[in-house]
């Protein structure tokens, strides 16, 4: 899984600030999950421990461009 805050359509809303990768990712990285990680998230968040991952990406051909 990849991710990339730039193309997700739920930023900066309140699911964003809701979201598990605004505390683990730097504003603006892209990072990839394996299988193990998104599983431990998962897992985690099913039970409370942590928020979801809420990532909501933009498909490829609506994407914004760079100015």
């Amino acid at each position: 899984m990849i991710i990339d805050c730039d193309t997700c359509v739920v930023a900066d809303t309140d699911a964003c600030s809701d979201c598990i990768v605004t505390a683990l990712c730097a504003p603006g990285a892209v990072h990839e999950l394996g299988n193990d990680e998104r599983a431990a998230i998962d897992a985690m968040s099913e039970i409370g421990l942590v928020s979801p991952i809420r990532l909501v990406a933009e498909p490829p051909e609506t994407r914004r461009t760079a100015s």
